[in-house]
């Protein structure tokens, strides 16, 4: 990729083709979150006709689904980089699509698990693919508020999944008792009409023209999608054992420093496995943690300035550890907070559906976007105000989560959950703007990947499981939803410390992406600030 020498254009208008093209990202978004928050409302039926414990619901829910989201996100994250943005969206969204609608024929634990692991392959290609193109679309000042709009669809799916999955499953139900057709129960059928619809948006995704991609500084940059595709197999071989042997020893002397990784990791694996008996849980993660770990020894000689930019720097490393303690506090409420309700309150699932999934979706919009509008002034007061933003959701979440689960009645609860999901999601609009701030432009793809990534392996792989084994062991779910809490001064702490550096290593960031191989050099007709970037 060079770049076509032109006057910087960071400060360009904000097309009517880019709001559109930023409803259908979004609308895509909302779809893979009905998807996967579906589960929830579902989950008590699941549960009592495959007769599964409240941790086997938590990996179902996260683990599951988590484990491969992360693995192949990486690969499609440094593909979004490379290849046709809105096409990579439109196969994602049939692929997820067509395994929820199959997640409706599973008739056990393993067979549903397989489904959600199809789910989280399919579901991976968004995020990368759709960040990567709002930073085509639209200017600095105004993208944490498009990131922002992008992660209603986020609670506009988790909202409208609850109420919908609730309806289908009834009233098949009700219709059909245990004699539905080809023998299938209400849960199995809302599973099939929440992913049918995906199909036929994927036909409309797939028109979504592929926006000019720009540099630093906004200058055009003339894009070869050759060898896209070769690209994607070179790290998706990678990540996935054994290949990463493979992959590793054809630089000298990685070999040993790879096996000596999978050792440690082994190790820790088995501790965990014989610590918690759940087999299926820390295999899992003990594989995708080896899979992450051989992709970034890969990408450190392969791609020295993205390594140097993103892994090697101190400031997103304690990001990502942030975000993720904050996911999983999200991804453990998301989750449970319908299975808690129908239990306590001794309520159906439509009704908790509606009373808890719509005023949470308009909520935590309302929280998204009002996040997204803080950061985007904060920032242009103080060069920390995005992460000041991002600490605002550790700070308000615990309290109004305690006072929700010790809620003597169903209403107490729901409108406390509504306050809940306001707060928890203020960070999300802000999260990838401040770490975009951090490497370049031909990086955001990769960067969107890993931040992801961080998200899934510590919220989505532990939250959902970690809130089910206290709950089982306990026989207290609200104590294991208490549980999740521990990871809010994890997140203060580590943002915290992330505003305490950014704005330094923002600073050098060209100087560090130079040092480390990165073709920078100044434009003579873009300026004295001029750059141009080149990739090979």
């Amino acid at each position: 990729m060079s770049v076509a020498a032109q006057p910087p254009g960071k400060d360009r208008p904000v097309t009517r083709y880019a709001w559109y093209a930023l409803g259908m990202m979004t609308v895509v978004h909302m779809l893979s979150f009905v998807d996967r928050q579906i589960l929830s409302i579902l989950a008590e039926q699941i549960r009592k006709d495959l007769q599964l414990t409240d941790a086997q619901l938590g990996f179902l829910y996260g683990t599951a689904f988590a484990a491969f989201y992360t693995l192949f996100g990486i690969p499609l994250g440094r593909l979004a980089d490379r290849w046709r943005r809105g096409r990579l969206m439109a196969i994602g969204l049939a692929l997820w699509s067509a395994m929820t609608a199959l997640s409706g024929f599973a008739t056990s634990y393993a067979l549903l698990a397989v489904a959600r692991l199809g789910v989280g392959v399919g579901e991976a290609s968004v995020s990368p693919a759709a960040i990567s193109m709002q930073a085509d679309l639209f200017p600095q000042a105004v993208r944490a508020r498009a990131n922002a709009i992008f992660s209603t669809g986020v609670y506009l799916g988790m909202g409208l999944s609850l109420p919908l999955g609730g309806a289908i499953s009834q009233r098949w139900d009700r219709a059909f008792g245990d004699n539905g057709p080809l023998g299938l129960a209400g849960w199995q059928a809302a599973f099939i009409g929440v992913g049918l619809p995906g199909l036929l948006v994927a036909v409309w995704v797939w028109s979504l023209r592929e926006p000019q991609r720009l540099g630093i500084h906004g200058e055009p940059l003339v894009a070869s999608y050759d060898g896209a595709w070769r690209s994607f197999f070179d790290e998706l071989f990678a990540l996935i054992p054994p290949l990463t042997l493979w992959s590793v020893s054809r630089y000298r002397g990685e070999l040993l420093r790879n096996v000596l990784i999978m050792a440690g990791l082994a190790a820790v694996t088995t501790l965990l496995i014989l610590w918690t008996g759940d087999i299926a849980q820390w295999l899992i993660v003990g594989v995708a943690a080896y899979a992450v770990a051989s992709w970034v020894q890969v990408l450190r000689l392969r791609d020295a300035p993205t390594f140097r930019l993103i892994w090697a720097n101190p400031a997103v490393v304690m990001a990502l550890i942030g975000f993720g303690s904050l996911a999983l506090i999200t991804y453990s409420v998301g989750f449970w907070a319908a299975p808690y309700a129908i239990r306590t309150f001794h309520l159906t699932a439509p009704a908790v559906g509606l009373a808890i999934g719509i005023p949470a979706a308009a909520a935590s919009g309302l929280g998204v976007l009002l996040g997204g509008w803080i950061s985007d002034g904060w920032r242009r007061s103080n060069p920390r105000g995005r992460i000041y933003t991002c600490m605002i959701a550790p700070l308000m979440t615990p309290p109004l989560l305690v006072a929700q689960y010790l809620a003597p009645d169903f209403t107490t609860f729901a409108i406390l959950s509504a306050g809940v999901y306001a707060a928890s999601s203020m960070y999300l609009g802000s999260a990838i703007a401040a770490l975009q701030e951090l490497v370049l432009p031909r990086m955001y793809g990769t960067l969107s990947a890993t931040y992801i990534m961080g998200n899934t392996m510590i919220g989505l792989c532990l939250g959902p499981y970690g809130t089910g084994k206290v709950a089982t062991v306990t026989g207290d779910l609200r104590l294991g939803v208490f549980s999740a809490l521990l990871a809010a001064p994890i997140a203060l702490i580590c943002l915290w410390w992330v505003s305490r550096s950014a704005a330094r290593l923002e600073g050098s960031m060209l100087e560090r992406a130079q040092s480390a191989g990165e073709h920078i050099a100044l434009d003579p007709r873009a300026g004295a600030a001029g750059v141009t970037e080149s990739v090979s």
